[in-house]
């Protein structure tokens, strides 16, 4: 059944259409209240003629498949999941998909741990935030390790271990690793005292604290005393720095955008009580061909190019794609088009009427009404919490029951307004502002600065703080044989060459990287943890999750259980955080994040490759002339140096044997000759010179 013939098949309900190209890839995803109308629009050759890109997408779709649902609501969320899921290039892609961390509290696990994620998961645990800005919930976490002893490391927690980390020795965590430490009330107690914190309850956590400060005091347990005292401070000054979000009324989100050739910076500011707490910077450069039926092509058209379900489809033929010259389709519904008149003439196709139309002189290629309905769509579709205001700075046809979504899955109002004039238009150009200077600062090719380089590392890797020191690692070899590897260094925005390292794998043999890997981490780090050293920011391994588990095994061995670690994949390039991997970071092409990892992978790389080409050489040259009798390490390295390779030592040998004595002496220098004759047999006279 070809795409005309199928199209006459489709049901006149509400649901979700997927065009397909020759390959079987889902390239669009669209919804409508009426499907075969809808889909039927499509062909008509006003659309294809008002926007090209609709042509091009009609010119490579060569099926359809269709999802039926009850009504449009259920068409617009199942669009969003749809997208997400088959990410067609047609439609608009949340590129930058990040979300704000969480606190996870994994009440699960027999002895609970807390750590950020950026990812909610229904496995049991407790969830508190999303937290503006990102670094606020590591610097919580940092306070419950402090105060609480309530650990976040990658230790399984549900079975005992024979001895504790370091973090249990500098009082960093309460030891529930290890047998007999901590019992299983005392862990509960803090667990439940955690709760209360990040809820935020402090009346209620403050007298559970209170009242187990006095009862320590009385029994004279006064260091448990006084770790419930620093508790009770802690409390007590987390409350003015603690901004979980809130369902208060002054909550809003904030839009603005700049498109300047082709690309596109779009600013969103986060208000929390009144206050700018956060932004985000999300870029396009490649926006996808959009269809022209979901913009708003003209300020005197309708909103939204869609048929009224009440009016019947007509029939679709295979001449309904064939229009005369001078004379397009019309759509089954009524548009009142600019400054053209409408002229009913006889045609052919049933049912149907040729217009003659005079299109506007030109459509935009960017629709921002398409843009941010398909955007908002993916941002708070499936978020836990949505503020109770969205400003954008245009309106877009889903607007109205996007909102009445989004009322329904959070239960209380949503606004999405387009505010034109007063305080709110004006915050909404100050946004637009912000996402100018976006835009010249990425697509310009500004220089970021440091500190802003090392501020994105931590919110793209969900570090605790912005990385200070970056080491990478790679392996290199031939088939197992001189296996290397090597040690780069990145600190504060620079590579630092003076702290590079190389390395001789010594306990692996045959093709082994991960062990290789285990290995170096083991060596390296093993060192700086018994010199008291300090650690890099961040451990950065090229490679993919084998590499990475095998680092993290060596760390463990070691006692740094904390260490922030994270490789990245060769031709992918994405980058798995360790403690994340079923959440890889994907950045765009263009990231300036992306760019700086991909630096310091490849000089590791390059330092590797050269060093183990170094090694294989050292070891083919010295496994010839270690045969030379009288010649030794000293001497052989000082007559590669001088000649720079076997081949040209020989050739001077044989051709030439004077220009051996300005590096050894005559007896040193009639063996080499003679070495090489009986290699090569020469003429006789070839002595001579040297007798």
């Amino acid at each position: 059944m070809d795409l005309i013939e199928k199209i006459r098949t489709l049901p006149t309900g509400a649901g979700c259409y997927l065009y397909k190209n020759a390959e079987g890839e889902v390239i669009y995803v669209g919804k409508a209240k009426n499907l075969r109308a809808r889909v039927r629009s499509y062909f008509l050759e006003a659309n294809q003629l008002a926007n090209a890109k609709t042509g091009s997408l009609m010119r490579e779709a060569v099926d359809i498949e269709y999802i039926l649902v009850a009504n449009e609501r259920e068409a617009l969320a199942l669009e969003n999941n749809l997208i997400k899921q088959r990410k067609p290039r047609f439609n608009i892609l949340l590129r930058d998909d990040k979300t704000y961390p969480y606190i996870k509290l994994t009440l699960s696990d027999l002895h609970p741990k807390v750590f950020v994620t950026r990812r909610l998961r229904k496995d049991g645990s407790a969830y508190f935030g999303p937290y503006f800005p990102g670094n606020l919930a590591h610097r919580l976490v940092d306070v419950i390790h402090r105060s609480f002893l309530i650990p976040s490391c990658k230790v399984d927690l549900n079975r005992y271990h024979p001895r504790a980390c370091l973090q249990y020795y500098i009082k960093r965590c309460l030891g529930p690793c290890v047998e007999g430490l901590v019992s299983n009330e005392d862990y509960r107690q803090a667990i439940r005292d955690v709760q209360l914190f990040l809820e935020g309850k402090p009346s209620e956590l403050e007298a559970r604290l209170n009242e187990r400060m006095a009862a320590a005091a009385e029994n004279m347990q006064f260091e448990l005393a006084a770790r419930l005292r620093d508790q009770l401070i802690t409390v007590s000054q987390a409350q003015d720095r603690q901004r979980i979000a809130s369902t208060d009324d002054e909550d809003a989100d904030v839009f603005g955008f700049h498109f300047e050739n082709d690309m596109l910076a779009v600013n969103l500011f986060h208000m929390r009580a009144g206050k700018i707490v956060d932004r985000r910077d999300m870029f396009w450069e490649d926006l996808p061909e959009l269809d022209l039926v979901e913009t708003l092509s003209h300020e005197d058209m309708e909103p939204e190019l869609e048929p009224d379900p009440a009016v019947p489809a007509p029939e679709i033929t295979a001449d309904d794609a064939i229009v005369e010259e001078h004379s397009v389709v019309a759509s089954p519904f009524e548009v009142d088009l600019p400054r053209g008149e409408v002229i009913t003439e006889s045609c052919d196709v049933p049912e149907l009427t040729v217009r003659n139309l005079q299109l506007p002189a030109a459509h935009p290629a960017f629709s921002p009404a398409a843009f941010f309905s398909a955007l908002l769509k993916q941002l708070y579709l499936d978020q836990g919490y949505v503020p109770k205001h969205i400003y954008v700075p245009v309106d877009f046809p889903d607007r109205v029951l996007l909102s009445e979504i989004l009322r329904e899955r959070s239960g209380h109002k949503i606004e999405i307004a387009a505010p034109q004039r007063g305080d709110k238009r004006s915050l909404v150009d100050l946004v637009c502002q912000n996402a100018k200077q976006s835009y010249d600062q990425r697509f310009r090719v500004l220089q970021p600065s440091i500190k802003s380089m090392q501020e994105a590392l931590q919110d793209a890797l969900t570090l605790a703080e912005p990385p200070e020191r970056i080491e990478c690692f790679d392996i290199s070899h031939i088939q197992g044989a001189e296996t290397v590897a090597s040690m780069v260094v990145w600190e504060k925005g620079a590579m630092k060459k003076s702290d590079y390292r190389k390395f001789q794998v010594k306990t692996v043999s045959g093709v082994d990287d991960f062990a290789s890997m285990r290995e170096i981490i083991h060596r390296r780090y093993k060192r700086l943890h018994e010199n008291n050293e300090p650690l890099p920011s961040l451990i950065l391994i090229d490679g993919g999750l084998g590499q990475l588990h095998a680092a993290a095994d060596a760390l463990t061995e070691i006692g740094l259980t904390t260490q922030p670690l994270a490789s990245i994949a060769k031709r992918e390039e994405i980058i798995y955080v360790h403690g994340q991997e079923d959440d890889p970071v994907i950045l765009d092409r263009r990231s300036p994040v992306l760019h700086v990892i991909q630096k310091i992978r490849d000089e590791s790389h390059r330092l590797a490759v050269t060093y183990h080409r170094k090694r294989r050489q050292m070891r083919d040259r010295s496994s010839e002339l270690d045969d030379i009798p009288g010649v030794g390490a000293i001497t052989r390295q000082r007559l590669l140096e001088h000649f720079g390779s076997v081949r040209a030592l020989k050739q001077a040998a044989e051709k030439n044997p004077d220009a051996l004595l300005s590096v050894v002496n005559k007896a040193t220098a009639e063996k080499i000759c003679r070495y090489f004759v009986e290699e090569t047999p020469a003429p006789e006279s070839t002595f001579n010179i040297l007798s």
